[in-house]
């Protein structure tokens, strides 16, 4: 079962160097969704975007601004990066979709059916009446 906390993210989008005019745009644009929560990050030219996964994952926002025209810093650095996150977030919400079963209730009962199958120690085929020497 995922924890509710690993469902919050934080995480940095960083835009090219050659359009400086697009931050204050994203911000905004950002900022007006429901449920996220934007600030201006640690590096020049980066946002810090705050979410839960139930909501948006970061491809999802990523992709979002890029077609509305804003230029994301595709450095190699920066682009595997992104893809591990890509791939993390889209795991751990695959797996929310994935019911529980529960096992535990039932573990007993499902081994004493294994073990039942298994030839072991006090289990013997031949019939009583051939074992005895007569």
């Amino acid at each position: 079962m995922i924890n509710p906390f690993e469902l919050d993210k934080q995480r940095d989008i960083v835009f090219s160097d050659g359009h400086p005019e697009q931050l204050e745009q994203a911000y905004l644009l950002l900022s007006g969704l429901p449920n996220c929560k934007v600030a201006y990050g640690d590096g020049p030219h980066t946002l810090q975007v705050s979410y839960n996964l139930r909501d948006y994952t970061l491809e999802g926002l990523e992709n979002a601004l890029i077609e509305e025209g804003f230029h994301l810093d595709h450095s190699l650095l920066h682009s595997i990066g992104r893809k591990v996150i890509y791939y993390c977030e889209d795991t751990t919400c695959h797996n929310m979709e994935i019911p529980v079963h529960p096992t535990k209730k039932n573990e007993r009962e499902v081994f004493m059916k294994a073990y039942d199958q298994q030839p072991h120690g006090d289990h013997d085929d031949i019939p009583p009446e051939l074992r005895e020497y007569k």
